[in-house]
């Protein structure tokens, strides 16, 4: 058997998965640097502009709001992915042999613009690093010393920060960490491993890890900027919000089930953590976020959840593993490896899958 692109048939079917290996490793080191222009930021900019014209056009209609987004959404996650499906057959099959190392390496460098694995872990640590020492009693008492942190976790929650005391900051530095945990690397890479398995399996013609996980990042980054529930956006934001959500419905649900496991706890405990976590996730509005941010709660026995600030609206979301300890700093450092741990995990199974198709080869 040989990849979906002539000219690359060295490690056969095991050869995507090194691939995803190797942007997952990139990932790890050098991020998401400003530096350089990031897919995402192409694609806000695209999304800003058809949002625009589509409330040029469809005005306050409901109706043609909806069809407005729906374009949206297809010309957005489509042009992605057939993007990155280009981009995937130019480097492993059209491009000319001198170019063609030059052109692996785009190819790897665009996989790991789809993983949010290092940028998370330091937009977290931030926050972390922002708090005063001391225990939890100091953070309270040092209201004047919180600014850095309330600033470091406005960038990555929706939340307002600007009257969250210590113990706030934490369970909000928490809730991101494993929400985002899901969104921003297990969703993209499992979209990844489907690809690669695509092309193990000798589907030549079908989108592979960069295709699918472009895909996958439109998605989410239309979610991000038009999914929500206020103005024209209730319904100009629809198509994208329910497409994320089917999109991000079976990685999250795998990484309950997976992530007791790479807590190193037994079957029966892991169990009783994935009935729990859902118990506790299914009254949240959203059919994923609560449901990742509880396994994290119940696998690192800390309390989720409560009283959010959103502008002048107060949200209730549902307690997680209520009657456990608040966060704290150890435990969101904890909750940062334990992702780092289970992304290994998710590496060696999808490993040990494409060992599998070369021995059934």
């Amino acid at each position: 058997m040989t990849l979906p692109c002539s000219g690359v048939d060295s490690f056969t079917g095991i050869h995507p998965f090194l691939l995803v290996i190797a942007a997952t490793g990139l990932d790890r080191l050098v991020g998401d640097p400003r530096w350089c222009l990031h897919p995402v930021v192409v694609m806000g900019w695209w999304i800003r502009r058809l949002r625009n014209l589509a409330e040029q056009w469809a005005g306050d209609r409901r109706w043609a709001l909806r069809l407005s987004g729906g374009v949206i959404t297809v010309l957005l996650v489509g042009s992605s992915g057939g993007i990155g499906w280009l981009l995937e057959r130019w480097a492993l099959g059209q491009a000319l042999p001198e170019v063609r190392p030059l052109a692996v390496v785009l190819l790897l460098i665009a996989l790991a613009s789809a993983l949010a694995g290092r940028s998370l872990e330091q937009a977290v640590k931030a926050v972390l690093q922002a708090l005063p020492p001391g225990g939890q009693g100091q953070l309270e008492a040092a209201e004047a010393q919180l600014e850095p942190a309330r600033t470091a976790l406005s960038w990555i929650v929706g939340r307002s920060t600007g009257q969250l005391d210590g113990a706030g900051i934490l369970r909000a530095a928490a809730e991101t960490a494993s929400e985002n945990a899901v969104d921003g690397l297990f969703a993209p890479l499992f979209w990844m491993l489907v690809g690669a398995v695509l092309w193990s399996v000798g589907v030549s013609a079908a989108p592979g890890p960069l295709a699918l996980a472009w895909a996958f990042k439109a998605a989410s980054t239309l979610d991000s900027m038009l999914g929500y529930r206020q103005g024209r956006l209730r319904w100009l934001g629809t198509a994208g919000a329910r497409l994320d959500d089917l999109l991000v419905w079976l990685p999250c649900r795998l990484v309950v089930l997976s992530l007791p496991l790479a807590a190193a706890m037994g079957l029966r405990r892991s169990w009783q953590m994935v009935v729990a976590a859902e118990r506790d996730g299914r009254p949240d509005p959203s059919p994923n976020a609560g449901l990742s941010q509880a396994i994290y709660a119940h696998v690192l026995q800390i309390q989720l959840g409560g009283m959010n600030r959103y502008g002048d609206q107060l949200k209730t979301k549902p307690l997680l593993a209520a009657g456990c300890p608040a966060p704290t700093a150890a435990k969101v450092h904890a909750m940062l490896q334990l992702s780092q741990r289970l992304e290994l995990l998710w590496l060696l199974a999808g490993l040990c899958v494409g060992v599998a198709v070369v021995g059934a080869q």
